[in-house]
């Protein structure tokens, strides 16, 4: 399919060395990242759009808004809902524009994207991702300027699948440096996935002498893993073993490890909400690596 057809729009390629990733035009999204030719993330092809939040941008609120609707600097707002069954919003509004790449280098991809007041979000946010590769592997920014004249609402995540290339990753190890509020599944030192679901926000999370919060997920019989960081402006890790995805033939093939500044439904709880001034910017950033088990 040429790049014109493509539902994913412009495709820009980035690389460093032995790595390469794929960020399209829509939604700014991460459609595919590779080191030495081997998968990093399940992403999808180039006739085909993201399904399952597959590398996608989150913003202005990640993940699931219950209702669709909440109150906000005396507004009582109401988002369109996009998630039918389960009657909520999900994962904002900015996943299916097209985004403007603004700069552009060999290893380095950055778009902008304006999301204007509309139902459900009456704010103006200015938004922009930098994608950059280098030899600590993939690290991404994210950027937002609040344009409006009254304090806004706002929280942004990621949606990357991590693989290692398994069929199924219920032979895998993984590590999670938080909790989940129920303490049902603590994952704080490697754990063989097996059987487990998962679908939490794991908070509370740990951080090293860096300033940051790793997790990683291993593949013990060909010692590999794939390790997800994020810096102290996420304070959660969504992870979502992929029981319910679209595809039946995808299910539990990848674990979804999403950046979060917020856990689910915080327009309505304001846990961890951020509250972006007038003029006022917010950044952040996380990454993905390769590495030896």
């Amino acid at each position: 399919m040429g790049l014109q057809h493509s539902p994913s729009g412009d495709q820009y390629v980035i690389t460093h060395g032995d790595s390469r990733a794929v960020i399209t035009r829509v939604g700014a999204t991460l459609r595919s990242y590779t080191v030495a030719g081997h998968d990093v993330i399940d992403g999808f092809d180039l006739d085909e759009r993201a399904t399952d939040g597959r590398g996608q941008v989150l913003a202005p609120w990640p993940n699931r808004l219950t209702d669709g609707r909440y109150q906000y600097g005396g507004r009582d707002c109401q988002a369109p809902l996009n998630e039918v069954e389960r009657h909520d919003a999900i994962h904002g509004l900015v996943r299916w524009l097209d985004w403007t790449l603004v700069d552009r280098a060999p290893a380095l991809a950055a778009l902008a994207c304006a999301l204007r007041p509309q139902p459900g979000y009456e704010w103006r946010l200015d938004l922009q991702v930098v994608y950059a590769l280098g030899d600590a592997g993939l690290t991404v920014t994210f950027q937002a300027v609040n344009l409006s004249r009254e304090s806004a609402p706002f929280g942004v995540g990621f949606h990357p699948y991590l693989t290692l290339g398994t069929p199924t990753i219920d032979g895998l190890d993984l590590m999670i440096p938080g909790a989940v509020a129920s303490g049902s599944h603590d994952f704080q030192e490697p754990h063989g996935i097996g059987s487990i679901e998962l679908d939490h926000a794991f908070g509370d999370l740990a951080v090293g002498p860096d300033g940051r919060s790793v997790a990683r997920l291993t593949d013990q019989a060909h010692e590999r893993s794939v390790e997800l960081w994020v810096d102290q402006a996420y304070r959660y890790l969504m992870v979502y073993t992929g029981d319910l995805v679209a595809e039946p033939t995808r299910r539990r093939t990848a674990v979804a490890i999403e950046p979060m500044t917020c856990p689910p439904d915080a327009f309505r709880t304001g846990e961890d909400l951020i509250e972006l001034e007038p003029g006022k910017a917010w950044q952040g950033s996380w990454g993905i690596r390769s590495v030896q088990a």
